[in-house]
């Protein structure tokens, strides 16, 4: 996700080279929190699949609202990885663990 001002064929072209084999491009601030296609990723997502963003600040603008995406993707068994921060979520546990 990108701003106006910020290369989105850069960032599609980083998460390709990563091995990423759908983009969901969205030009929306990551302020703004009615978000078209971050809605329609959380909706597709499915257990086992990974959310790969460029950096923690393309999924969300604040701590708050990347919880929340993070929440939603563990509901549905997804993970989530970042290329740029040295973060990611832990797979899906399984039954009996914490």
């Amino acid at each position: 996700m990108s701003t106006d001002g910020q290369a989105l064929g850069l960032q599609v072209e980083q998460l390709r080279a990563a091995g990423t084999t759908r983009v969901y491009r969205e030009t929306a601030s990551g302020s703004k929190r009615d978000r078209v296609q971050l809605a329609k990723l959380l909706k597709d997502m499915q257990l086992g699949d990974v959310v790969l963003v460029t950096r923690l600040d393309r999924s969300a603008c604040s701590t708050r609202d990347l919880l929340h995406v993070l929440g939603s993707l563990a509901d549905k068994g997804a993970m989530f990885r970042s290329l740029a921060d040295p973060w990611a979520t832990p797979p899906p546990r399984t039954a009996g663990s914490c």
